[in-house]
């Protein structure tokens, strides 16, 4: 009867070191809260909750500046107007942007345990210049149209780690006949609840025909990078390391940005 106590015992003990092992394989795949909008420039599966709204300014090379606003209208939908100029910041004329760009986006699918979540959406707001001198009459980095884009997240003993994938088809900067559909990915690793890192490649597959010199790179894709400071729960402050690829004929040094988002709830 002792033996068979101890055997219960043992049995027991077995039991809960099985569940325990269960719950921790849970808490490191298990997404405790919604990835980010986008990383740097790479829009994610995650959107804004029914009730928030988001603003967000990002200033950009040549005293560039670049302002957006976004609602979330249901906990799959957001919709949102973005609008800026060139040469905003500082003594040059400033050039304003052609129109003002769209964001929309709808979540398909929730993530879950093994799968990501799926968005769909469209955001036609490029990056840089506008450039209408020459027969391009695009943004110095297009926008990325309409894409379809998967997020997935894991729970680490630092933080969360969140892998970003998608596909995109611009079909607004097409005067340049370079219409291909185009390819991203990036991920966000959190240091601690403040501080996350990011790091993204736009394949650019829709960019190789390009003509004005001043354009940063032709070939080979565009890859990001970005530490993100969250100073309060609703403020967050980016520093990013655009064209680490950078082509030295073409431009002597790698992009830097600041990107300061809000983000309150009605």
């Amino acid at each position: 009867m002792h033996w068979k106590g101890r055997a219960g015992y043992i049995r027991a003990d077995m039991r809960l070191t099985s569940a325990a092992f269960l719950s921790l394989l849970v808490c490191l795949s298990a997404q405790e809260y919604p990835p980010p909008t986008s990383l740097v420039t790479i829009p994610t599966a995650g959107g804004l909750v029914r009730g928030a709204f988001s603003a967000d300014m990002r200033l950009q090379r040549n005293g560039g500046l670049t302002t957006s606003l976004a609602v979330g209208l249901s906990d799959r939908f957001m919709f949102g107007l973005s609008y800026g100029a060139s040469n905003l910041i500082g003594d040059d004329e400033p050039v304003p942007y052609p129109r003002p760009e769209v964001i929309l986006k709808y979540r398909l699918i929730d993530e879950g345990v093994a799968f990501p979540g799926i968005a769909f959406g469209i955001d036609t707001q490029g990056f840089g210049n506008y450039n209408d001198a020459d027969s391009l009459n695009r943004y110095e980095i297009k926008g990325y149209g309409a894409y379809l884009t998967a997020s997935k997240n894991w729970r680490t003993p630092l933080g969360n780690l969140g892998i970003h994938l998608g596909a995109n088809y611009n079909f607004t900067e097409n005067v340049d006949e370079d219409d291909d559909p185009n390819l991203f990915a990036g991920f966000d690793f959190e240091f601690n609840p403040e501080f996350s890192f990011l790091m993204e490649y736009n394949a650019a597959l829709n960019q190789n025909d390009m003509t004005a010199e001043t354009l940063a790179l032709s070939k080979g894709g565009y890859l990001n990078a970005g530490l993100r400071w969250s100073l309060f729960q609703n403020l967050h402050l980016d520093l990013h390391f655009n064209n680490l690829l950078f082509d030295e004929e073409k431009v002597s040094y790698f992009n830097r940005e600041i990107k300061v988002t809000y983000i309150e709830y009605f």
